[in-house]
């Protein structure tokens, strides 16, 4: 690791397919992906490299806070990893702030572990990340996702 990334490491009582479905279908990622008391109001999911990777984040406040990007590289129920850095027709954005990588592989009894990575452009933009609750909030989401796999099916 260096000091553009950050990372969340865990054990988690889920089983990978259903990790795996958290992230990659709209209907399930809306309901664990943004730490509460933010909600996941919009999610768009293309998932082929260059496809879409797109949501709505809205504050408590009531303020809209999209986040747009695109995926590089996807391994079926092992890993995906997305950027800001492009939109969907692979046009440049102006201001990239991170890629993605979310990696899934099994654990005994059912677990995954369960990988994220944050790999930022520059130094201040991880050093702003974390500023802003990087592993609190992913660690936070993470927790929502394993309780809603356990009403799935």
């Amino acid at each position: 690791m260096n000091n553009r990334e950050l990372k969340l490491e865990r054990l988690v009582e889920a089983p990978r397919n259903l990790v795996w479905k958290c992230w990659t279908e709209p209907e399930h990622l809306k309901h664990w992906f943004t730490p509460k008391p933010w909600l996941t109001t919009e999610c768009h999911i293309d998932l082929r490299v260059g496809g879409e990777f797109f949501t709505m984040m809205k504050s408590p406040e009531g303020g809209d806070f999209p986040n747009r990007g695109v995926y590089l590289e996807i391994v079926p129920n092992q890993k995906l990893v997305f950027t800001d850095a492009y939109t969907p027709d692979w046009q440049p954005t102006e201001n990239p702030f991170f890629t993605a990588i979310v990696s899934l592989a099994d654990a005994d009894a059912g677990k995954t572990r369960y990988t994220a990575v944050a790999r930022h452009w520059t130094v201040e933009n991880a050093k702003k990340h974390e500023e802003m609750g990087f592993h609190d909030g992913w660690a936070k989401a993470l927790e929502q996702l394993v309780e809603y796999t356990r009403g799935m099916k």
